[in-house]
């Protein structure tokens, strides 16, 4: 628990310190989004975040519902979700000024073993561990680059460029915390607390989860 406050109280200072670092010229660029208001730009790149996670990014999806079977405590989730969103931002932001490059071949064959990984846990272990948010910081750094080859199909407004990856990652923030909503409503609340909830919920959800996860591995490995 000394590590989780620990690195929860370096990343913010981590992340600002990166974004403020970068130079604002290495990205692509969306000259419709450049002529726009800054409240326009701020809304559609709010709206492609939440959109990319609900409903159309069925992998990050599925990531996250992995990270709700675990654990009954919503708080324990929002941390793990929280240290996710940090650690996707820094990639995004490095990504896009091209200080990252990571081929897609490698990113995306990562992101489905991640959710892979998560699922398999939530089987093979009786409680959360401690390091289980390091794990998910990590994973968060590689769908932080997966997310930044969304954006880089749409490119970025030179003069708001921090404000749309900003408004992005807010939306992005937001469709996970509606899928955790949406576990806890339908599956924690009203099964959580029952002697069979591991047995008849979480061992087989995560178990299908599991599986749909390494079909898509090796299908992105054939296909890229």
């Amino acid at each position: 628990m000394r590590l989780e406050n620990t690195l929860y109280k370096q990343l913010p200072a981590l992340l600002c310190f990166i974004l403020l670092a970068l130079p604002v010229l290495a990205h692509p660029i969306n000259i419709t989004m450049e002529r726009a208001p800054t409240g326009d730009v701020i809304w559609f790149y709010f709206k492609m975040g939440v959109t990319h996670i609900v409903p159309y990014g069925l992998d990050h999806i599925l990531f996250v519902i992995s990270l709700c079977l675990l654990s009954t405590k919503i708080s324990t989730i929002l941390w793990q979700a929280s240290a996710f969103t940090v650690a996707h931002s820094i990639t995004l932001a490095l990504s896009m000024q091209s200080v990252i490059v990571a081929p897609s071949q490698l990113i995306e064959p990562v992101i489905s073993l991640s959710i892979v990984f998560v699922a398999v846990e939530n089987i093979i272990l009786s409680e959360l561990k401690p390091w289980r948010v390091l794990i998910v910081f990590f994973f968060g750094l590689v769908h932080g680059m997966g997310f930044a080859s969304a954006l880089n199909e749409v490119g970025l407004p030179r003069n708001n460029f921090f404000s749309s990856i900003i408004a992005f990652n807010l939306g992005v923030e937001i469709g996970q915390i509606a899928v955790i909503l949406m576990v806890f409503g339908l599956i924690v609340i009203p099964f959580g607390k029952r002697l069979t909830y591991k047995r008849k919920l979480v061992y087989p959800m995560s178990a299908i989860i599991a599986l749909i996860a390494a079909y898509w591995t090796v299908e992105r490995i054939i296909i890229l």
